[in-house]
């Protein structure tokens, strides 16, 4: 997956068609990549930015604004000749909130992540922990190994991170998840001692991943 990191990552837009949709009172995106999209959102959206701008007041004592001042005062705007480029590190918040309903996982908060909007890959994920199979383990095999998106915040000094996944193919990520779980369960069941016996949860996982 591809990391796009917002403390590091300058988002790109066409000047005039973000005018263009500034100035027409809709409801619009930006996504991570620069582009700018109207409702209804695809769900396969990844935003950096998501609202309308309002016209002047009528009784504004100034006929425009700054393209700077636009989006608010969380994202720091530069015009560069035709185009506008946005650093979106301080709408952090706001990006949680645009994206969290598209994203399959969540690792945000400091719980780590809980689930996946997705009913296969959150059975797989919940059939997993009956042997210590954590979320956050399935999610390293995605994102070593798939297409996708991780949009997150990373710095070094001090270390923090969150992030928001998608994956590009969604069957691809489930036969990984599947296939990374059945071989640790196997694994576990000839190797360590703590599975010679299992419960009936143990049980019914081991069947569901197909290794009894």
């Amino acid at each position: 997956m591809k990391k796009f990191n917002l403390f590091k990552e300058i988002i790109v837009v066409s000047k005039s068609e973000f005018l263009h949709a500034a100035n027409s009172s809709k409801t619009f995106a930006i996504t991570y990549n620069g582009k700018i999209v109207f409702e209804p959102f695809d769900t396969d959206l990844i935003s950096i930015y998501q609202g309308s701008i309002p016209a002047l007041s009528p009784l504004s004592t100034t006929l425009s604004r700054p393209i700077s001042s636009m989006l608010g005062d969380n994202y720091r705007v530069v015009e560069d000749d035709d185009r506008i480029l946005i650093k979106a590190s301080g709408a952090w918040q706001n990006i949680i909130s645009y994206n969290q309903k598209r994203a399959l996982y969540d690792d945000t908060t400091g719980d780590g992540i809980a689930e996946f909007s997705d009913k296969r890959l959150e059975d797989i994920g919940w059939h997993a922990t009956e042997f210590s199979i954590s979320y956050r383990e399935i999610v390293e095999q995605f994102e070593a190994q798939c297409d996708g998106v991780l949009l997150c915040i990373e710095q070094e000094e001090p270390y923090q991170f969150s992030g928001l996944g998608f994956v590009s193919d969604l069957n691809q990520a489930q036969e990984l998840a599947f296939e990374y779980c059945a071989a640790t369960i196997k694994d576990k069941l000839e190797s360590d001692e703590d599975f010679s016996t299992l419960t009936e949860d143990e049980r019914e996982a081991a069947e569901f991943f197909k290794v009894l």
